[in-house]
């Protein structure tokens, strides 16, 4: 549950920009989407690198089949989670040059079916599948700028015992020079 949002919350940063990429692809692997973000960036970057502080509110949690009181607690559970925030610490590396599980973990087998990152503005649907928990699907819409963004993610993931559904919205903001303490950027995607 906390790696979709980690990938998110982590991945917006490498498209803030003031004056912003132009970038549209549909039907793209994670890798296609990365190499699209590294071109538009040339021999540069989009952001500064550093520390980025990130906070994730759980907006609601829909898990068919599970009685209200044990839905209420995992809710409570989850939001419990999110409530501190992180940091995460981007290197110069990871502004300039983003892998491809920069954006998706290690999933292979997720897909987006659109991203657009364009005038300030993000709008992208995800698909995994071949997931032990069942097939995934995420969607992010939000706004981005130099050195900072918003964004809110809805997150579906079927099979398994039901599925569940999950909205969550996310805001970070970079606020200097790396202290040492914060998650790295290649851990937050890595599942931590």
């Amino acid at each position: 549950m906390k790696l979709p949002l980690t990938i998110i919350a982590a991945a917006m940063p490498l498209a803030a920009c003031n004056k912003g990429p132009d970038i549209s692809v549909k039907n793209a692997s994670v890798g296609e989407v990365a190499e699209k973000v590294r071109e538009a960036g040339g021999s540069g970057s989009f952001i500064d690198p550093g520390r980025w502080e990130t906070k994730v509110s759980l907006l609601d949690v829909d898990i068919p089949g599970m009685p209200p009181q044990m839905q209420q607690q995992m809710k409570q559970h989850m939001a419990s989670m999110q409530e501190h925030g992180y940091a995460t610490c981007l290197t110069e590396a990871d502004v300039k040059r983003p892998k491809e599980d920069f954006f998706a973990g290690k999933n292979k087998e997720c897909r987006y079916d659109h991203f657009t990152m364009s005038g300030g503005k993000i709008d992208a649907a995800l698909r995994c599948q071949g997931r032990p928990s069942g097939a995934m699907t995420m969607s992010t819409n939000g706004s981005y700028s130099r050195d900072s963004y918003e964004a809110t993610v809805a997150m579906d993931v079927s099979g398994g015992e039901g599925g569940m559904k999950v909205r969550s919205h996310s805001e970070a903001h970079r606020v200097g020079v790396c202290t040492g303490d914060e998650i790295n950027a290649k851990t937050a995607t890595a599942g931590k």
